[in-house]
Protein backbone atom coordinates (compact mmCIF):
# COMPACT_ATOMS: atom_id res chain seq x y z
CA UNK A 1 0.00 0.00 0.00
CA UNK A 2 1.51 3.34 -1.09
CA UNK A 3 1.69 5.76 1.85
CA UNK A 4 -0.27 8.96 0.98
CA UNK A 5 1.72 12.18 0.96
CA UNK A 6 1.11 14.77 2.76
CA UNK A 7 -0.40 18.05 1.65
CA UNK A 8 0.82 21.38 2.59
CA UNK A 9 0.60 24.78 0.88
CA UNK A 10 4.11 27.06 1.36
CA UNK A 11 3.54 30.44 2.98
CA UNK A 12 3.90 33.55 0.61
CA UNK A 13 4.82 36.87 1.39
CA UNK A 14 2.89 39.76 1.74
CA UNK A 15 3.73 42.69 -0.19
CA UNK A 16 4.03 45.93 1.53
CA UNK A 17 6.04 47.91 -0.48
CA UNK A 18 3.60 50.49 -0.53
CA UNK A 19 4.36 51.39 2.90
CA UNK A 20 7.42 53.67 1.63
CA UNK A 21 7.44 57.30 2.86
CA UNK A 22 6.39 55.76 6.39
CA UNK A 23 6.61 59.23 9.05
CA UNK A 24 10.19 59.08 11.06
CA UNK A 25 10.51 55.67 9.89
CA UNK A 26 13.02 55.93 6.95
CA UNK A 27 12.23 53.57 3.48
CA UNK A 28 16.29 52.01 4.47
CA UNK A 29 14.90 50.79 7.45
CA UNK A 30 11.67 49.32 5.83
CA UNK A 31 13.40 47.73 3.42
CA UNK A 32 15.68 45.99 5.72
CA UNK A 33 12.83 44.88 7.94
CA UNK A 34 10.92 43.26 5.00
CA UNK A 35 14.16 41.49 4.74
CA UNK A 36 13.83 40.10 7.72
CA UNK A 37 10.44 39.31 7.37
CA UNK A 38 11.28 37.62 4.33
CA UNK A 39 13.39 35.18 6.07
CA UNK A 40 10.62 34.06 8.56
CA UNK A 41 8.47 33.31 5.79
CA UNK A 42 10.85 31.20 4.10
CA UNK A 43 12.24 29.33 7.45
CA UNK A 44 8.85 28.96 8.59
CA UNK A 45 8.66 26.97 4.81
CA UNK A 46 11.63 25.38 5.38
CA UNK A 47 10.30 24.01 8.55
CA UNK A 48 7.45 22.37 7.30
CA UNK A 49 9.06 20.82 4.28
CA UNK A 50 11.67 19.25 7.19
CA UNK A 51 8.77 18.24 9.36
CA UNK A 52 6.62 16.65 6.39
CA UNK A 53 10.34 14.57 5.03
CA UNK A 54 10.72 13.48 8.64
CA UNK A 55 7.29 12.32 9.07
CA UNK A 56 7.04 10.48 5.42
CA UNK A 57 9.89 8.53 6.51
CA UNK A 58 9.17 7.56 9.89
CA UNK A 59 11.81 9.99 11.97
CA UNK A 60 9.12 11.54 13.56
CA UNK A 61 10.24 11.28 17.69
CA UNK A 62 13.98 11.99 17.12
CA UNK A 63 15.79 15.00 19.26
CA UNK A 64 16.42 16.44 15.67
CA UNK A 65 12.16 16.38 15.32
CA UNK A 66 11.84 17.69 18.48
CA UNK A 67 14.04 20.88 18.03
CA UNK A 68 12.26 21.35 14.86
CA UNK A 69 9.18 21.54 16.26
CA UNK A 70 9.78 23.93 19.06
CA UNK A 71 11.68 26.35 16.59
CA UNK A 72 7.92 26.17 14.98
CA UNK A 73 6.44 29.16 17.79
CA UNK A 74 9.23 31.61 16.75
CA UNK A 75 9.19 31.57 12.81
CA UNK A 76 5.61 31.18 12.41
CA UNK A 77 5.13 34.18 15.59
CA UNK A 78 8.58 36.12 13.67
CA UNK A 79 6.29 36.01 10.02
CA UNK A 80 2.39 36.69 11.72
CA UNK A 81 3.46 39.72 13.81
CA UNK A 82 5.28 41.60 11.03
CA UNK A 83 1.72 40.84 9.01
CA UNK A 84 -0.05 42.32 11.62
CA UNK A 85 2.55 45.28 12.21
CA UNK A 86 3.22 45.99 8.61
CA UNK A 87 -0.37 45.87 8.37
CA UNK A 88 -1.75 48.53 11.07
CA UNK A 89 1.04 51.28 9.33
CA UNK A 90 -0.33 53.76 6.31
CA UNK A 91 2.31 55.39 4.50
CA UNK A 92 1.77 59.14 4.13
CA UNK A 93 1.11 59.23 8.12
CA UNK A 94 -1.73 57.36 10.28
CA UNK A 95 -5.37 58.30 10.57
CA UNK A 96 -6.85 59.70 13.56
CA UNK A 97 -8.44 57.53 16.52
CA UNK A 98 -11.42 58.79 18.48
CA UNK A 99 -13.00 58.64 21.35
CA UNK A 100 -16.54 57.78 19.95
CA UNK A 101 -15.27 55.25 17.66
CA UNK A 102 -15.35 51.54 18.72
CA UNK A 103 -11.91 50.49 19.20
CA UNK A 104 -11.80 53.96 21.47
CA UNK A 105 -15.12 53.00 23.18
CA UNK A 106 -13.21 49.80 23.73
CA UNK A 107 -10.25 50.98 25.20
CA UNK A 108 -11.83 53.12 27.84
CA UNK A 109 -13.50 50.12 28.88
CA UNK A 110 -9.98 48.61 30.13
CA UNK A 111 -7.75 52.17 30.90
CA UNK A 112 -10.43 54.54 31.04
CA UNK A 113 -9.70 56.70 28.01
CA UNK A 114 -7.47 57.15 25.11
CA UNK A 115 -4.41 59.22 26.79
CA UNK A 116 -4.38 56.61 29.52
CA UNK A 117 -3.89 53.44 27.05
CA UNK A 118 -1.70 55.39 24.87
CA UNK A 119 0.32 56.08 27.57
CA UNK A 120 0.19 52.35 29.11
CA UNK A 121 1.28 50.81 25.26
CA UNK A 122 4.01 53.41 24.96
CA UNK A 123 5.51 52.82 28.59
CA UNK A 124 5.13 48.75 27.97
CA UNK A 125 6.85 49.19 24.25
CA UNK A 126 9.66 51.21 26.29
CA UNK A 127 10.65 48.39 28.34
CA UNK A 128 14.02 47.03 28.07
CA UNK A 129 14.64 44.19 25.86
CA UNK A 130 14.08 43.18 22.77
CA UNK A 131 10.48 42.06 21.39
CA UNK A 132 6.65 43.24 20.65
CA UNK A 133 3.92 45.38 22.41
CA UNK A 134 0.85 44.44 21.35
CA UNK A 135 -2.90 45.39 22.25
CA UNK A 136 -4.98 42.20 22.62
CA UNK A 137 -8.50 41.32 23.13
CA UNK A 138 -9.73 38.20 24.99
CA UNK A 139 -12.57 36.32 22.77
CA UNK A 140 -14.01 35.71 25.72
CA UNK A 141 -14.45 38.82 27.74
CA UNK A 142 -13.98 41.29 24.40
CA UNK A 143 -11.63 43.42 26.80
CA UNK A 144 -8.56 44.54 25.53
CA UNK A 145 -4.85 44.63 27.47
CA UNK A 146 -1.50 45.44 26.66
CA UNK A 147 1.07 42.77 26.45
CA UNK A 148 4.79 42.68 26.14
CA UNK A 149 6.04 39.76 24.51
CA UNK A 150 9.44 38.59 24.60
CA UNK A 151 11.35 37.23 21.11
CA UNK A 152 8.03 36.41 19.14
CA UNK A 153 6.39 33.34 21.30
CA UNK A 154 7.44 34.17 25.35
CA UNK A 155 4.17 35.62 26.59
CA UNK A 156 1.57 35.14 23.82
CA UNK A 157 -1.72 34.83 25.61
CA UNK A 158 -3.75 31.72 23.87
CA UNK A 159 -6.47 32.71 21.97
CA UNK A 160 -5.87 36.42 22.63
CA UNK A 161 -6.58 38.35 19.12
CA UNK A 162 -3.84 40.89 18.42
CA UNK A 163 -5.62 44.32 17.59
CA UNK A 164 -2.60 47.05 17.36
CA UNK A 165 1.16 45.42 17.16
CA UNK A 166 4.28 47.54 17.40
CA UNK A 167 8.10 45.69 16.79
CA UNK A 168 10.28 46.93 19.42
CA UNK A 169 13.38 45.32 17.61
CA UNK A 170 16.18 47.27 17.39
CA UNK A 171 16.07 46.60 13.95
CA UNK A 172 12.82 48.42 13.53
CA UNK A 173 14.53 51.74 14.23
CA UNK A 174 18.02 51.53 14.66
CA UNK A 175 19.28 53.41 11.19
CA UNK A 176 16.73 56.22 12.24
CA UNK A 177 17.12 56.27 16.47
CA UNK A 178 20.06 55.61 18.98
CA UNK A 179 18.53 52.88 21.18
CA UNK A 180 18.46 54.97 23.47
CA UNK A 181 15.61 57.29 21.69
CA UNK A 182 13.23 54.13 21.09
CA UNK A 183 10.90 56.55 22.63
CA UNK A 184 11.11 58.52 19.50
CA UNK A 185 10.12 55.28 16.96
CA UNK A 186 7.20 55.23 19.27
CA UNK A 187 6.08 58.36 18.50
CA UNK A 188 6.88 58.08 15.13
CA UNK A 189 5.04 54.28 15.28
CA UNK A 190 1.86 56.11 16.65
CA UNK A 191 2.23 58.71 13.77
CA UNK A 192 1.90 56.01 10.78
CA UNK A 193 -1.27 54.10 12.41
CA UNK A 194 -3.94 53.26 10.60
CA UNK A 195 -6.66 53.21 13.38
CA UNK A 196 -9.13 51.84 10.70
CA UNK A 197 -7.23 48.27 10.00
CA UNK A 198 -6.97 48.18 13.70
CA UNK A 199 -10.64 48.51 14.73
CA UNK A 200 -11.32 46.26 12.21
CA UNK A 201 -9.83 43.55 13.86
CA UNK A 202 -11.76 43.62 16.80
CA UNK A 203 -14.43 40.91 17.15
CA UNK A 204 -17.89 40.94 18.86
Amino acid sequence: MLQQKIQWKPYTEVDFKHLKGLTGISDKTLEIHLGLYAGYVKNTNLLNEKIIEMTETGKTGTPEYSEIKRRYGFEYNGMRLHEYYFGNLKAGGGSELKESSKLGKRMAETYSGLDVWRNDFAKVGAMRGVGWAILFQDPITKALSNHWITLHEEGNIAGFVPILVMDVWEHAFLLDYKPADRPKYIEAFFSNVDWSVVESRLIG
